[in-house]
């Protein structure tokens, strides 16, 4: 049994991402978010809720105790997001990541320039990559709301393959990292529907 912490546990990933693990696994599931309330019908009997910010270490920390595993579905200061985390992990003894990112951070996306509008996600995952921990960055395409389990990666360095990819295939991608140990350990992948 694996023990996940889910950081931004409203975020639409990361909704897909809990049912894929109630369903599909045996995983104990700590839900971290600023507002509980917008959470609806959680099953108790596998899932904690924890209410704060991710830039409030310390309350980070204390969540953090006897994780496996951290999902970070979040969307901000994520330069600082990541620091916090990174830090956070560090000191509870916890070496598994999982970050989302988005696709274009390394201009690896064909004919496209992103330039300042993907700084953030650039600079997080620096910060990510720089570290110690068992990271696994996602770098997915333009989200779609299909009902699909339908996707491909790509290595960084690598050219992004699509254009786009419905959550529920990053959800997929995102139980089965945090199920498997040693997955696609401080790799940082595109994900794309294949065209």
């Amino acid at each position: 049994m694996t023990n996940v912490l889910i950081l931004g546990a409203n975020g639409s990933i990361a909704r897909a991402a809990i049912d894929l693990f109630l369903k599909e696994s045996d995983a104990q599931l700590t839900l971290y978010l600023r507002n509980s309330s917008r959470l609806k019908n959680i099953d108790q009997s596998r899932v904690r809720v924890i209410e704060g910010d991710v830039l409030d270490i310390e309350k980070l920390k204390e969540a953090m105790i006897g994780q496996d595993v951290v999902y970070a579905n979040l969307a901000g200061s994520l330069e600082e997001m990541a620091e916090t985390v990174v830090e956070a992990m560090n000191a509870a003894g916890i070496k598994r990541l999982i970050w989302i990112s988005s696709m274009g951070i390394y201009e690896e996306v064909p004919g496209e320039k992103y330039r300042s509008i993907l700084d953030s996600y650039r600079d997080s995952a620096a910060i990510i990559e720089a570290s110690v921990l068992d990271y696994t960055i996602l770098r997915p395409g333009w989200f779609t709301n299909k009902d699909e389990i339908d996707y491909e990666i790509t290595q960084k360095g690598e050219p992004f393959k699509g254009h786009d990819v419905s959550r529920k295939s990053v959800a997929d991608l995102v139980v089965k990292l945090a199920v498997k140990p040693g997955l696609e350990v401080r790799r940082s992948l595109g994900v794309n529907k294949p065209l």
